[in-house]
């Protein structure tokens, strides 16, 4: 299974955000403190534990590895997932991890498009049912457009699409990012799976926005999902 990713920025900057343990809270995940620790646990877990470098090769200690190629334009990211082993305790995270990665890799290349080397905030929403957030929201079709986003008429380009998932560059926010993310109820996931992340930069309001799309997503969505 491969991921594949072109940023419009040089290799050594795409590298640089990629072994950074400070750029990686840039573009991995979002933030969260938990139990066993939060998003800085998460990435010394995942970057800095176990893995290999070669050039501009990364092979983690899951054995997902990473490789990065100047092409026109610049860089290609691609990310080769290992083999599924169906004897590992991660087994049935597989798919997970595969639609986290796809995530992580476009809030990468916005990152190093848009904001290179600045910080950002984030919000976090997840829940279980059958409405995908995409239908909730009313998401139009075409790759501009002004959406309303929990009261708010906003401008917005899409970022990228996949199967599961719809990223969207959001005008305001500091020029941010929503990823919204959707999986039917269904073998895999008997009670549904949606989330949202949030990208915030500058001086954008974080508590402002955190109500109104809290109370939006409980709303719809008052189950949590369970994260591995």
């Amino acid at each position: 299974m491969k991921i594949v990713v072109t940023a419009a920025a040089p290799v050594e900057a795409v590298w640089d955000a990629l072994r950074s343990k400070d750029k990686i809270r840039h573009w991995h995940g979002w933030e969260y403190e938990g139990p066993q620790g939060g998003l800085e646990e998460e990435i010394d877990l995942i970057y800095f534990t176990e893995f290999t470098e070669d050039g501009t090769t990364l092979r983690l200690g899951s054995g997902d590895e990473f490789v990065l190629e100047a092409v026109d334009g610049g860089c290609r990211i691609t990310l080769t997932r290992a083999p599924l082993d169906p004897d590992s305790e991660w087994a049935a995270y597989y798919d997970d991890v595969t639609e986290s990665w796809i995530t992580f890799l476009n809030q990468l290349r916005f990152a190093v498009e848009r904001h290179s080397g600045e910080p950002r905030h984030t919000l976090f929403y997840s829940g279980t049912g059958a409405l995908s957030p995409i239908e909730a929201l009313g998401v139009p079709d075409g790759d501009s457009f002004e959406l309303d986003l929990v009261g708010e008429q906003l401008k917005c380009d899409v970022w990228y699409r996949s199967a599961h998932q719809l990223g969207l560059a959001v005008d305001a926010w500091g020029n941010g990012l929503l990823v919204l993310s959707h999986i039917p109820p269904g073998e895999q996931k008997p009670a549904g799976a949606s989330m949202a992340i949030l990208s915030l930069y500058g001086a954008t309001d974080r508590d402002a926005l955190d109500a109104r799309w809290r109370a939006w997503w409980r709303e719809r969505y008052p189950e949590e999902l369970e994260l591995p």
